[in-house]
């Protein structure tokens, strides 16, 4: 990047820089939103359709199937036509198939829509961060993309509020019909986000000559990047497994212990809330102490905090764990966001993003079954939690073992 290009990024005013974060936020607000919204849906169907432990487990496994697949070409198709255009196409896709699902009359077609709206969530995601990663100054950049991530508490709570008020009175199918609301929001983002600077001059500079996914995928395991993409997929994966195998059974898991689905979504939703202080807090320290140390120390904590739910006896301590859980699992949500780009050059950033993402997509494939499976067998709850804290600490020692910190570092083109 030229000097010239690279004194207008520092000194973007910072209404701009809030616009952009706005945007970009609200289309992973509905991300968090239709992913939540899936884990209540679960339960309410587990009782409506009469689903087995096993189908409970695909059904939440499949968006995240598509959402590998999603992350892993979104990324590739960033790189080469640019982040605004596939982020508006990918949040198209995914509340179109949204809305569709609510007229899903069985179990197989229902699937195949959830298949096609993960394809666009998990499209979305890598590619909101890139964006926004490459926008804003070095000095800001990691609190910047945490507070990006922290609208997905907000889509969560949105999806908690939704479930608990809408659900019961008028059925899952309008959960469904509200999550097709952001494809409206695709003609706002046609005008109010841009393409990053750094984009424009390095897809300018290879003249339209674009290099092939084949490329990209050996660049991105060359010698220079080796061992960050080493781990980030160790990392991507055990916080992807952790989260979608814990939150998208949580409602499911408090009916278990004994609660009412209503009750339970009534819970989730006060757990949920301790989402946004945990995004916040590590907004806080990633530019004062590091990416490494956020996500080291959240993610250890994470563990302890599964470990904690998995064994509470008792409502209070239940309430307690789980609000922990939700803080400190989210938080490191946020640094492994603010961390993935900064790792990668402009030429493959994207890319880089999107295939630890779509790994890490397989890892939210596995476990959501996975649980669904040591239910049916009966397994304690306790002894599932277990699982995940010792996935979560791997996660944390992969970070601490072959991390670099990147903070307050410009990112390379």
């Amino acid at each position: 990047m030229n000097a010239t290009t690279g004194n207008a990024l520092e000194t973007k005013a910072p209404p701009k820089q809030r616009k952009l974060l706005l945007s970009a936020g609200l289309s992973w607000m509905f991300d968090a939103m239709d992913v939540g919204i899936i884990s209540f849906i679960a339960a309410a169907l587990a009782v409506e359709w009469s689903l087995t432990p096993e189908q409970t487990g695909f059904f939440t496994s499949i968006n995240s199937v598509g959402m590998a697949f999603g992350a892993a070409i979104a990324g590739f198709m960033a790189d080469k036509f640019g982040r605004k255009s596939v982020l508006l196409w990918t949040l198209v896709i995914f509340s179109v198939a949204s809305g569709l699902s609510a007229a899903a009359t069985g179990f197989a077609v229902l699937c195949v829509l959830r298949f096609i709206a993960g394809f666009g969530l998990g499209g979305e995601l890598p590619v909101a961060s890139t964006l926004v990663s490459e926008s804003v100054p070095a000095k800001e950049r990691g609190r910047a993309v945490v507070l990006l991530e922290s609208f997905w508490a907000a889509g969560w709570i949105a999806s908690a509020l939704i479930s608990y008020f809408v659900i019961p009175k008028w059925g899952w199918q309008a959960a469904f019909l509200i999550g097709a609301l952001p494809a409206l929001y695709a003609l706002y983002l046609r005008k109010s986000i841009q393409e990053p600077a750094r984009y424009r001059e390095q897809a300018a500079g290879r003249k339209g000559q674009a290099p092939s996914f084949g490329k990209r995928f050996t660049s991105v395991w060359a010698s220079p990047h080796r061992r960050s993409t080493v781990m980030l997929w160790v990392l991507w994966f055990t916080v992807v497994f952790s989260y979608y195998g814990m939150f998208l059974w949580l409602p499911s898991v408090m009916v278990l212990k004994g609660f009412s689905l209503v009750k339970s979504f009534e819970y989730v939703l006060i757990m949920t809330l301790a989402q946004l202080p945990g995004y916040f807090t590590a907004a806080y320290f990633i530019e004062k102490f590091g990416r490494k140390f956020v996500l080291v120390l959240y993610l250890l904590l994470t563990a302890a905090s599964a470990a904690w739910f998995g064994s509470a006896t008792s409502e209070g301590m239940l309430m307690a764990a789980g609000i922990c859980l939700s803080f400190f699992n989210l938080g490191a949500w946020g640094g492994m966001y603010a961390y993935t780009p900064e790792l990668y050059p402009t030429s493959v950033r994207s890319t880089g993003v999107g295939l630890a993402a779509s790994f890490g997509r397989v890892g939210g494939i596995i476990a959501p079954y996975l649980v669904g499976m040591l239910i049916a067998r009966h397994v304690a709850v306790g002894s599932i939690f277990w699982l995940f804290f010792v996935t979560i600490v791997i996660g944390a020692l992969a970070v601490w073992w072959l991390g670099t910190e990147t903070k307050g570092k410009e990112l390379a083109d």
